[in-house]
């Protein structure tokens, strides 16, 4: 049962900032210390005080403190991005942060094994009991799937559809993750497949998982590929880019695609070119990490390849996470004692805000099909 005037307690109803909280949060359909699942309480002092100071850092902050609750976080979020909450909240004590994002490089190749190290290799055992069988990290497929392993499964197979694979074309998977996209290309379609990977644990785990089939998994950066490939995927990777080599990275792809080949990208995506990466995900969740527009993406391909194809199946991604939480919570016992409650609640929030937000269309999917040259007629429309 929710402690309401537990909740109240922790709210000062003659402070200007919690008057201000309370006023954002009724636009959104939320209370403070409502019976509603949505709804917010407060555990302890301080919340309208870190959120309007930081925006997300402190307001995640002091949910990983445990300073605060709702029921179900997805939805919180979900209301309170839909009424444009945070377009309200301009914290000045993140300007140096925003002024970094926006005019340095902080995705070079030394930074770039920050999120591999911070992310990536939290535990095969751990992504294991939250993913699918095959381990795959990035948005299912929900069309026609009943759950988890369908979608990705169909996902993965949308992918090699649109490539147009035949046996023995090579693939590059550029942010191979645990290889999952490779091994479904090489058993159903026949392909030898090389992948890249700045996460040691996946490049590992891969190896030793797929012996039998004709993969090639490789622990380095993108920007050291220099061979010839019929076809190149990448998937879930480009996040990790940054805007300054968002052209690099395509003139890699460029480079190594053979002529009459594809490249599909798939990406999350965000709606307005000119904004900054969300502060709490790049301290907690992915490091250097940034989510590009529909516009810098088109600019970085500009007189390198045709776009033949760009299709945003984004509302995938809430069902996706929300299945990718529900495993978590089932399997959070056998983790418990080793990554404790901080890291419990952090990692709810990840999960839960980011599901809230594609629900709410705050961020999309992307997945792009390129060529180098135009591909002959009309590419087909892929489903």
């Amino acid at each position: 049962m929710r402690d309401t005037a537990s909740s109240v307690a922790f709210f000062d109803p003659d402070s200007r900032t919690h008057r201000f909280a309370a006023e954002l949060l009724a636009k959104a359909d939320i209370e403070i210390g409502g019976s509603r699942p949505w709804d917010i309480r407060f555990n302890d002092y301080g919340v309208p005080e870190a959120a309007l100071a930081h925006g997300n850092l402190g307001f995640g902050e002091a949910y990983m403190d445990g300073a605060w609750d709702a029921d179900e976080l997805d939805q919180f979020f979900y209301k309170l991005i839909s009424a444009k909450i945070p377009q309200h909240i301009k914290p000045l004590r993140i300007l140096p942060y925003i002024i970094k994002a926006r005019y340095l490089n902080r995705q070079t190749k030394k930074r770039a094994w920050d999120v591999g190290e911070a992310h990536y290799d939290l535990g095969n055992d751990f992504y294991g009991a939250m993913l699918d069988s095959r381990m795959t990290y990035t948005c299912g497929y929900w069309k026609d799937a009943n759950d988890l392993e369908e979608a990705q499964v169909a996902k993965l197979d949308l992918i090699c559809r649109k490539l147009g694979l035949q046996p023995g074309m090579r693939l590059l998977d550029i942010g191979c993750g645990w290889g999952s996209l490779m091994a479904h290309a090489a058993e159903h379609y026949g392909v030898e497949a090389v992948g890249v990977t700045i996460s040691k644990e996946q490049a590992d785990w891969a190896t030793a998982y797929y012996p039998h089939l004709s993969l090639d998994f490789r622990l380095m950066d993108y920007r050291e590929i220099d061979e010839k490939f019929d076809r190149i995927a990448s998937v879930g990777m480009f996040e990790h880019v940054g805007p300054k080599n968002y052209r690099t990275f395509m003139e890699v792809a460029h480079r190594c695609l053979n002529p009459g080949g594809l490249f599909l990208l798939h990406t999350i995506g965000r709606n307005l070119r000119k904004s900054f990466p969300d502060p709490w995900i790049d301290k907690y969740i992915f490091p250097n990490g940034e989510v590009p527009s529909i516009g810098m993406i088109g600019d970085s391909v500009d007189k390198l390849f045709v776009v033949e194809d760009v299709h945003n199946f984004g509302a995938d991604y809430d069902k996706t996470l929300m299945a990718w939480h529900e495993n978590f919570e089932k399997a959070w016992p056998r983790f418990r004692d080793e990554l404790g409650q901080r890291f419990y609640r952090m990692w709810r929030y990840y999960l839960l805000s980011c599901a809230g937000a594609f629900r709410a269309r705050d961020i999309q999917l992307w997945q792009w099909v390129l060529s180098k040259d135009g591909v002959p007629g009309v590419y087909p429309r892929i489903t």
